[in-house]
């Protein structure tokens, strides 16, 4: 839906808020992995506030707007890209550390 997704300089962006939004979290928890490790409790909580925005406006005639979904989209996004980044990285030590190293 056109109204879902941002306009620069009066052209729809590609994807819709929510997902740009998705897509920003990633790449900042990948880049800020280092600094900003959140415990996985948090990450998990920071998933809760997109099911519940998406799914609330799914069932009902609630209607979010572009800034609720870029931000819950945020959120998803971080949490995904952290959650992934910390299971590769115990998987790859946890792979070392009883021998399955690559020669």
């Amino acid at each position: 839906m056109p109204s879902r997704s941002f306009y620069i300089k009066g052209k729809k962006f590609p994807i819709c808020s929510r997902c740009t939004g998705e897509l920003v979290g990633i790449i900042i928890s990948f880049c800020f992995y280092k600094i900003y490790k959140f415990k996985i409790i948090t990450l998990i909580i920071f998933i809760i506030p997109m099911i519940l925005d998406g799914g609330v406006q799914l069932v009902t005639n609630y209607e979010s707007n572009n800034t609720k979904r870029f931000l819950t989209g945020f959120l998803f996004g971080y949490s995904l890209g952290s959650l992934f980044l910390r299971s590769t990285i115990y998987m790859f030590l946890l792979g070392r550390k009883i021998g399955f190293a690559y020669k």
